[in-house]
């Protein structure tokens, strides 16, 4: 199957790569990123999450972020809204894209949102129908597509039931997440296999994290399937709490470098990109995991 010659990147920086992060991150740091990475032309930037402060405190300023940023036309700034009372917080401050996510290891299900695959299917059911009601894009998440840091390999079947499940909610796109990043190309390819069985390939994502240095090569492999939409994290930032030495997701930079060689279009800025991930670091105290923006910043 021929490249897609067109890849729509979501940047899940400010949200996914900030959520873990000791150090607290302020609102206007955080609104700063955001507008960088629309202005750097990422199409989806995914903004924050209405989730309890007490699980993640670093999320709790949401509602700042969503009410400061200048929201750019053509670009969505989805949340993360994992039950009603998120999905109200949301609302109140104008999201017009949601995200519910799910995970296809029990193991990892009560360890991540503390309950069972069907419990939370059941709690997402609601955020589904009231934002279908109010006109509202739901994304749906999957984790732990290739393994577990529990269970071990994962059932591509049960990748498969669950994405369909949240596809039958009213979900517009599926993100395939390999949470812990110990996929390969060829486990990577016969996942999305099976799940294509059940869900169109141009509405499923995927969605890598670069702990075994293997991310690169499997978006590579998605795309030779038809994958269109990739999930990356500016400066690499990111990573999972519930797995040890997992991480960050791969870098948007690194993303955009390779799918530029390839002649795929992103409509992304390399240079403002490098740019946001710089700043962003700098406000955390980090280096930038992305090969590319080091290498270019050495120049």
């Amino acid at each position: 199957m021929p490249l897609p010659t067109k890849v729509k990147i979501v940047d899940v920086g400010p949200r996914d790569g900030l959520q873990n992060e000791a150090v607290p991150v302020s609102a206007a740091v955080k609104i700063k990123l955001v507008n960088m990475l629309s202005e750097a032309g990422l199409p989806v930037v995914e903004a924050g999450s209405f989730v309890s402060p007490k699980w993640v405190p670093q999320m709790a300023a949401s509602d700042e972020v969503m009410q400061g940023i200048t929201r750019k036309a053509g670009v969505d700034y989805p949340v993360l809204t994992p039950n009603m009372k998120g999905f109200e917080g949301a609302m109140a401050v104008g999201a017009e894209e949601v995200a519910i996510f799910g995970a296809a290891s029990e193991s990892f299900s009560q360890k991540n949102i503390n309950c069972s695959i069907s419990e939370s299917l059941e709690r997402f059911a609601p955020v589904a129908e009231a934002a279908k009601g109010k006109g509202i894009k739901v994304r749906g998440y999957v984790s732990c597509v290739v393994g577990c840091p529990y269970e071990g390999d994962i059932d591509a079947a049960k990748v498969a039931e669950v994405s369909k499940a949240l596809l039958d909610m009213g979900c517009y796109e599926i993100s395939l997440g390999d949470t812990v990043g110990v996929g390969t190309p060829g486990k990577v390819q016969a996942m999305l296999e099976a799940v294509a069985k059940v869900i169109p390939m141009d509405q499923l994502a995927v969605h890598f994290h670069d702990t075994y240095g293997q991310a690169l090569a499997n978006i590579y492999a998605a795309l030779q399937l038809g994958i269109s939409v990739v999930d990356s994290s500016v400066a690499g930032l990111g990573g999972c709490p519930y797995a040890k030495g997992a991480s960050g997701n791969v870098a948007t930079e690194d993303v955009v470098y390779m799918l530029n060689g390839l002649g795929i279009e992103t409509g992304v800025d390399l240079e403002k990109l490098v740019q946001a991930g710089l700043y962003i670091c700098g406000e955390i105290g980090k280096v930038p995991a992305s090969k590319v923006s080091n290498a270019l910043s050495a120049k």
